[in-house]
């Protein structure tokens, strides 16, 4: 493990039945670094965060958290779901509990801890993204830039080491984007280590340390944000590039 490598994925491979998503993945996200992933639909972008957290099993190959293995079907996953936080585009808030109740299940229930300290550290995170006033409210009765912040304080909740974030506005209309990635910049600036899959580009280059470019189940680009956007290495990636420019000239018309 290298120094200060805090998540490390070494020959990363996935199938489903035929198909191969993931091919060979090799990636290391160091302590406190903010990765974007980026790369067409059904490049593995989304199988490569569910295998991180333990979701999905890899074929083959090994990951590690602060240097202890920690691949899915080992004895250590459910440690590695309490240390490795996601957040998914659909929210997957329990509908019949209110807010406080959705944040505080698994803290409580999984990890065991009181509840007083759990609703105190609940209280202190939904007034960081400005829904205190929300706490007794259930999922219907939020927008869904609302749930999405939700989701996020659920996940923190758990006091996770690494935040993965699928897409995570991807279903938000545009004016609620913005009130979501807020909450993603303040996590990055207060030192979260986090992997992000998303389609804001103008996001992207904003928060990441590192742009990491899939295609076809393999890592083709691995660049800073300034290099990636500017002057990427494959003809790969600026094909990409150019069609994310093209599509937003015309919605800009």
């Amino acid at each position: 493990m290298q120094e200060n490598v805090q998540l490390q994925v070494s020959g990363l491979k996935k199938q489903f039945g035929a198909e191969t998503v993931l091919d060979g993945i090799d990636l290391s996200v160091h302590k406190g670094e903010v990765v974007v992933v980026l790369g067409p639909s059904g490049c593995g972008k989304s199988t490569l965060l569910r295998c991180m957290n333990g979701l999905e099993t890899p074929t083959a190959g090994t990951i590690f958290l602060d240097g202890e293995e920690v691949t899915s079907g080992g004895k250590l996953i459910t440690r590695l779901r309490q240390k490795i936080g996601m957040v998914f585009q659909s929210y997957d808030l329990f509908p019949h509990k209110n807010i406080m109740d959705n944040i505080t299940l698994a803290p409580v229930k999984v990890q065991k801890r009181p509840k007083k300290e759990v609703e105190e550290q609940a209280e202190r995170l939904l007034k960081r993204v400005g829904l205190w006033e929300k706490k007794k409210a259930y999922p219907r009765e939020l927008s869904g830039g609302q749930k999405q912040r939700v989701a996020i304080v659920r996940a923190l909740c758990m006091n996770p080491e690494v935040m993965l974030f699928d897409e995570i506005t991807a279903a938000l209309d545009p004016e609620m984007v913005r009130e979501v990635l807020d909450v993603m910049l303040e996590l990055a600036e207060q030192g979260m280590t986090m992997v992000i899959v998303t389609h804001e580009m103008q996001f992207a280059r904003a928060i990441a340390d590192r742009i990491i470019f899939l295609d076809h189940g393999h890592i083709i680009e691995d660049l800073d944000p300034e290099s990636f956007f500017t002057n990427p290495n494959t003809q790969r990636a600026r094909d990409f590039l150019q069609t994310f420019a093209y599509e937003k000239r015309r919605t800009n018309e």
